[in-house]
């Protein structure tokens, strides 16, 4: 008597190709979807990003559809896309009946009864081949939104109802009784390793390099996506996309020595030495629409000693930080730019000195300069120096202060040419104080009950450095260093 409990090893092979690292799983959820081996009602699959759940889930069940001799169908609903719970129940409902190419009508789902009802009549009083089953796929179901507390205990009760059903909940870190029903089994999809990493990349290596075989390319390129992982993804960043997105960008640069002739493949070690400012530069792991574009070329002749051309630049990290689209001076709007180094300015400056740096009262002009004179009547100043109030740390300011010195700044921004008549508070500033609050760029001290964020008396402090706050003043033209008083 033959075995009940079969597998299709040849659809399985196919996926051990597409997906390695990931036979195990592969294993593991085909025996629990595969009508001739062990099907089951519910099942949980979890782990972390990009650890290959839904393409695996979605490649395995392709591959089952398209058996002549596996008797299954699946559809999947994707969570993330649907607004409401009630947008996720129509959404299921069309779906299955897409997958089923259901030629009756569909009704309305606003509830939970609705969509068992319509699930009902498609999946169980319908007279189908005997061991026929329908795998349903909630991908990324913890990331629905406006989900109540009930959601997945009643989609769990869909397969008690409905006998040749299997659903499947996709999620990242399942909770202790999530579907509120026994013996639900759970497969793990756990992060992949080191050696992981670079078998999966080293899988489709890159063409072969000027003057190099494609074995020699092949083996550099291992142990150049080991390098990145050990320099940037085990600290920064560890899921796969990231770590492809950093081989691709970096590549080029590390073998530019290569293709210019003055090292071979297997130096690694002088490879290695000559990118390693490529190798501490993050900015590759937070790709933008801004590229940066250093040379290559540049890199490898700063790396082996020999002098540049004239009119070249080397690369530096001051580039890298200014090609990064993380800046703030990117980032922000001008309004709250602007209101960002008002703040510094009255965290570092003593309240003493507004009238001597943006009063104009005595003169067209406001007195500049970083403070060379002090106050202007003590004369010059004494021997000793005192600690830059740059390097100290912020002091609290009330936030009318801080309107003042905006209001200030925006007509020294604009220009004398209006005869100082210049703009004054428009209505963007609450909306920019805002987004500093909630970035955490301004802080509030001892906010009262019932004080709100415009209270003109209430006391904050700016949460950035003088670096920050340097490149954003530059952004906007100003240079912050000319209105701090020592």
């Amino acid at each position: 008597m033959g075995s009940i409990f079969q597998l299709p090893d040849e659809l399985l092979a196919t996926l051990f190709t597409t997906f390695p690292s990931r036979e195990p799983q592969i294993r593991s959820l085909a025996t629990l979807v595969y009508p001739n081996a062990a099907p089951c009602r519910n099942l949980i699959v979890h782990g972390t990003e990009a650890t290959g759940k839904s393409a695996i889930t979605a490649a395995l069940l392709d591959q089952l559809q398209g058996d002549p001799d596996t008797n299954l169908s699946y559809s999947i609903v994707r969570s993330p896309e649907c607004v409401t719970a009630r947008h996720l129940f129509e959404r299921t409902t069309g779906s299955v009946a897409n997958a089923l190419n259901w030629e009756g009508p569909v009704g309305r789902c606003e509830t939970l009864a609705a969509l068992t009802v319509e699930l009902s009549k498609m999946l169980k009083y319908v007279d189908r081949d005997q061991g026929w089953r329908f795998v349903l796929v909630f991908d990324a179901i913890d990331r629905q939104r406006e989900a109540p507390h009930t959601l997945l205990p009643a989609l769990a009760r869909l397969s008690e109802i409905i006998p040749n059903l299997t659903t499947i909940f996709i999620l990242t870190a399942p909770l202790p009784a999530l579907l509120r029903t026994p013996a639900t089994p759970h497969l793990h999809f756990p992060p992949y390793t080191k050696s992981q990493y670079t078998s999966i990349l080293s899988a489709s290596p890159p063409p072969p390099l000027p003057n190099t075989t494609q074995q020699e390319t092949t083996d550099l390129y291992a142990r150049f996506v080991a390098a990145v992982h050990d320099s940037l993804t085990r600290a920064a960043s560890r899921t796969l996309p990231s770590l492809r997105q950093a081989t691709s960008t970096l590549w080029p640069r590390f073998t530019a020595p290569i293709a210019a002739g003055t090292h071979k493949a297997r130096e690694f070690s002088k490879l290695l030495v000559a990118a390693r400012v490529w190798l501490q530069d993050e900015s590759v792991l937070a790709p933008g629409i801004v590229l940066s574009n250093p040379q290559p070329a540049a890199a490898s002749s700063l790396a082996n000693g020999t002098p540049k051309k004239p009119g070249t630049t080397t690369p530096s990290k001051a580039t890298a930080a200014a090609s990064t689209t993380t800046d703030l001076a990117v980032l922000l709007p001008p309004t709250a730019r602007l209101l960002l180094v008002a703040a510094y300015l009255a965290s570092h400056n003593a309240p003493r000195h507004d009238m001597t740096l943006f009063s104009t009262w005595h003169h067209t002009r406001r007195r500049r300069g970083g403070g060379g004179v002090g106050v202007g009547t003590r004369g010059p100043r004494a021997k000793h120096r005192k600690i830059a109030r740059k390097l100290l740390g912020p002091s609290v300011f009330v936030l009318e202060r801080m309107v003042a010195i905006y209001v200030a700044l925006r007509r020294e921004q604009v220009g004398a040419g209006n005869g100082g008549a210049g703009p004054g508070v428009d209505a963007d500033v609450g909306m920019a104080i805002a987004t500093l609050t909630s970035l955490r760029l301004l802080v509030r001290v001892g906010a009262g009950t019932g004080a709100g964020d415009m209270d003109r008396g209430g006391r904050w402090r700016v949460g950035v450095g003088w670096e920050v706050v340097r490149g954003v003043g530059r952004s906007l033209g100003i240079e912050v260093e000319e209105w701090l008083i020592e």
